[in-house]
């Protein structure tokens, strides 16, 4: 996919709660030795939730896209406080746009990359100027469960807008590849997701990533080798680095976009956590493999391509490896306390 008039992104801003919770405490708590796959994971605090982590990530990324105006503000988060309420206009209304499309978009851990897409498309065919695009999520892991050790809490924000803008990086082309493959859901009414285990690995997670990173190759011409950076959704630390092996990518391409060894799995957030990440290190002209994944299921891939912009955007920019390096570490009790796992 690809807009008639291309886009790019002119600001991107992250956000990390402080608060972490090692797996060794949540190990010590359901098994009573060992650890979980990753050393730790980000706790959002009693006074955060995903309305407050979007708005502190979208007001980074509107500084740096130094833009006063937005026609569009798309959420893709799939733990909004309420359960009927849209959590955009929230954010519209805190950053203070009333005369906007407002959004909330569902699509599991892939909502944040379809927030792009839908806003590259708003920009691309002239309907909006500038559109902004949210992944954001809080841990809703059950108690002892696999997620509990991966499901943290994060948000990034992307604003998108014309090319001509000095974007710092031009989004070239997009593919995305679905299936109804139910290996992660929630119904209506129950308090935690339940998941399929190793069924969310094959044929969930990694057929429809390679899929649409197939797709998007062949559409393009690009081989592995033409990347600098290739990032893919985290459920865990093994995952990304497994499909991009059977991708052709290497290690080293995949491994600066890995935060999910610090601080967990954040849902909406985690490839978008991980792409920003990857932006705060890149150089102009860098090439850059961007690939969510979604369980229900479906992936989004993206082809960017950094600008010389980006200098001069960064300048003053609070970076995701500054966030992870500000952790606050918490127990188990703080850490139910603080995500309501105790129900009075």
């Amino acid at each position: 996919m690809r807009p008639a008039k291309q886009v790019g992104i002119l600001g991107y801003g992250a956000y990390i709660p402080r608060y972490r919770i090692p797996t060794t405490e949540i190990a010590r708590m359901w098994r009573g030795e060992g650890s979980g796959p990753n050393k730790e994971k980000a706790v959002a605090g009693l006074d955060e939730d995903t309305v407050t982590m979007a708005v502190e990530a979208a007001r980074r990324a509107m500084d740096m896209a130094r833009v006063n105006n937005l026609g569009a503000i798309l959420v893709g988060t799939e733990s909004k406080p309420y359960a009927v309420k849209p959590t955009s206009t929230i954010v519209a209304e805190v950053l203070g746009f009333h005369y906007v499309l407002a959004s909330d978009l569902e699509f599991a851990c892939k909502a944040g990359t379809e927030a792009i897409q839908m806003n590259m498309a708003l920009v691309g065919s002239g309907m909006i100027d500038y559109g902004l695009a949210i992944g954001v999520d809080t841990a809703q892991g059950r108690p002892g469960d696999e997620l509990e050790y991966t499901a943290g809490s994060g948000a990034a924000a992307f604003v998108i807008g014309p090319a001509n803008e000095s974007p710092l990086a031009i989004i070239e082309e997009s593919v995305s590849y679905v299936s109804d493959t139910p290996d992660f859901w929630r119904r209506s009414e129950e308090k935690y997701p339940r998941h399929l285990s190793r069924f969310t690995g094959e044929p969930a997670y990694f057929h429809h990533i390679i899929e649409s990173v197939k797709s998007l190759l062949e559409k393009t011409g690009y081989k592995p080798q033409d990347f600098k950076y290739a990032v893919f959704h985290q459920p865990n630390p093994r995952f990304p680095i497994t499909v991009g092996k059977r991708l052709g990518f290497k290690t080293e391409q995949i491994t600066p976009g890995l935060l999910n060894p610090v601080i967990g799995n954040t849902y909406a957030g985690s490839s978008l956590l991980g792409f920003a990440a990857v932006l705060d290190e890149a150089s102009p002209g860098d090439l850059i493999l961007l690939s969510s994944f979604g369980s229900g299921a479906g992936s989004d891939s993206f082809i960017v391509r950094v600008t010389d912009a980006i200098v001069e955007r960064r300048k003053n920019h609070i970076t995701v490896k500054s966030m992870i390096e500000k952790g606050i570490r918490i127990d188990y009790a703080q850490y139910a306390r603080f995500r309501g796992k105790i129900r009075l």
